[in-house]
């Protein structure tokens, strides 16, 4: 029997090579990530284990992402605390505002994960590194610490399911449409404890920021990890990055699948993911007139040059409804001074847009643009559960960046495709 892209990624990090869907085996990641949020407890669960510190600093990325900059003293003391622990144990990668950005962005662009490496991380959302035709996997706290404290951890190899990507996109379709999609079909548990594996001769239309919006919201379906298959786009991308630490993975023709979906990208139109759930993907045309308070366009999904360039393509010589604000996040640092380099900060400042600095604050409902009682937002975020960016009663759209852009000229969901009309 064949094997899949997940079980070649998994026996490659095993001592014994061996890795198939549900054994479970020790893996040894490429890297181990820790934010902002959880990073003081893990600190704390390795002092306990009464370790001599993590067995390899250079494979530990320390990232303050979350509450940075910070926005309050104890925000400021978590920072500090993951700052403090990188000086001690000599971690070369540790980042923070100014020199960083959000991690699941940042970590592909620094050449820490590429084609067939594993990252564990602290954060669901890692799974975005499925994109490179890696594997990335949430954990808890405590599990990061042993991962840290012995450079390997348990893991249950799962099971795969085949999405089969054929066809090329209409115009303003992009890869948040495809999750958006693929949620909407099987729900937010259809891939419960699985490994979504895309491929097919539709990817070749996705560039590398495409199939990580896709990759990112792959947890959102309920699976543990994803990857996509590699071509020359992730190839290129891993060597302009420095990535060289292990080779691309394919599937066997004879793998072995849960279960398989094609998605033809020529059927494909673009999707809104009504409140309270990624999974209530709808069409764009059936929410036409919804008034908005706020559009966001950032965070680890699409937070990346491909959505700024897209939304500035909506916003360049236009103005922001005077009942909207609009807050645009560049994913990272790095893509935030290309994007001042291309002029498309002075677009969107022109446009009356908020641009701020690179932080997941507002996706989760920390700081840098929480919703108010009865407000309504639309954002490229992954999530929008009730209370999720705020109050409890406020209300989250989720989108692609051209939606989410034409929302902010409107004051209301409209089609980016029919602005002249506006």
């Amino acid at each position: 029997m064949g094997q899949t892209m997940t079980e070649k990624l998994y026996a490659a990090h095993t001592k014994a090579g061996i890795a198939k869907a549900g054994d479970i085996v020790m893996v040894s990641p490429d890297v181990v990530l820790i934010n902002d949020v959880s990073g003081t407890i893990t600190i704390e669960q390795l002092e306990q284990m009464q370790v001599p510190g993590p067995m390899y600093p250079d494979r530990v990325v320390l990232v303050a992402d979350h509450f940075s900059p910070a926005k309050d003293v104890i925000s400021a003391e978590s920072i500090r605390l993951l700052k403090q622990f990188g000086r001690k144990f000599g971690i070369e990668h540790y980042y923070d505002a100014g020199n960083g950005g959000i991690e699941h962005t940042l970590l592909p662009e620094i050449g820490m994960i590429g084609p067939g490496g594993i990252v564990f991380g602290a954060d669901s959302h890692t799974c975005t590194a499925g994109a490179l035709n890696a594997s990335g996997m949430g954990f808890g706290s405590t599990d990061l610490a042993a991962a840290m404290a012995l450079g390997e951890l348990w893991v249950r190899v799962p099971e795969s399911i085949r999405i089969e990507i054929v066809g090329s996109p209409r115009p303003f379709v992009t890869g948040k449409d495809i999750i958006l999609s693929l949620i909407a079909a099987i729900g937010s548990d259809g891939a419960a404890n699985l490994s979504i594996e895309f491929g097919g001769p539709g990817l070749r239309h996705l560039n590398i920021d495409e199939r990580m919006a896709v990759a990112n919201m792959a947890v959102e379906a309920g699976a543990e990890t994803c990857v996509f298959e590699a071509d020359e786009q992730v190839h290129a991308f891993a060597k302009a990055h420095g990535w060289r630490a292990r080779s691309a993975v394919g599937p066997d023709a004879d793998a072995r699948y849960q279960w398989t979906r094609v998605i033809d990208l020529d059927a494909l139109e673009p999707l809104v993911a009504v409140p309270p759930s990624p999974a209530y993907g709808t069409l764009l045309s059936e929410l036409i007139g919804t008034k908005v308070d706020q559009v966001y366009i950032g965070n680890c999904s699409n937070g990346t040059l491909t959505d700024l360039r897209q939304a500035a393509s909506i916003l360049r010589g236009r103005k922001v409804s005077r009942n909207v604000r609009v807050v645009i996040v560049p994913a990272t640092n790095a893509i935030y001074r290309q994007a001042a380099s291309e002029g498309l900060l002075e677009v969107f400042a022109a446009a009356g847009a908020a641009v701020s600095l690179p932080t997941c604050g507002a996706c989760f409902g920390g700081h840098m643009g929480v919703l108010a009682q009865g407000e309504t937002a639309i954002a490229t975020t992954n999530r929008n559960f009730k209370g999720r960016m705020g109050h409890p009663d406020s209300r989250v759209y989720l989108s692609n960046a051209w939606v989410a852009a034409a929302a902010a000229i409107g004051g209301e969901i409209v089609d980016p495709s029919m602005l002249s009309a506006i």
